[in-house]
């Protein structure tokens, strides 16, 4: 018997490969600067979370089980498990994907300011923020000696 052997294009395939792989995640050109540092972010926070779960389960002992191995086995899991979590949520969930495009649109729209403007802000704040703590400091003065005066205060008992 004669097998009909099929000879396939190495582009079609890759192409082909690369819509089923994309087709899993939703809306998967949108959203790419927002979805990425959500991504980053989830992973901090799991990063944290096993660094912490590490610490917490080499104080125990296991019965006759070296504590790294249970260590790694359970870091892998609730690393996997975690991992399963944030693709979904982040790559598949339809409700947070549309807001993270929602999201990304609209810091398109945003009027940003210019470097001079930010300077400018910036110092007013560092201004303000050092003219409050003055005013804050010359009242406490004032009201510090209007007490002692009036003998509220004994002064003995301050530095």
């Amino acid at each position: 018997s004669h097998s009909r052997r099929v000879v396939r294009n190495p582009a079609v395939v890759a192409g082909r490969l690369e819509q089923s792989v994309s087709s899993a995640i939703y809306k998967s050109g949108q959203g790419y600067w927002v979805r990425l540092m959500s991504a980053i972010a989830f992973g901090v926070v799991v990063i944290l979370g096993l660094n912490w779960l590490w610490g917490w389960l080499a104080t125990m002992s296991f019965d006759g089980l070296e504590t790294v191995y249970v260590q790694v086995g359970a870091i892998l899991v609730f690393a996997a498990i975690f991992g399963g979590i944030g693709f979904h949520v982040i790559g598949k969930r339809k409700r947070t994907v549309d807001f993270f495009v929602a999201t990304e649109g609209e810091m398109k729209k945003v009027n940003w300011s210019s470097k001079r403007e930010l300077n400018r802000s910036t110092w007013a704040v560092i201004a303000f923020t050092v003219g409050l703590a003055l005013y804050c400091f010359v009242f406490d003065k004032i009201f510090f000696v209007l007490f002692y005066w009036v003998g509220v205060l004994d002064a003995s008992s301050t530095s």
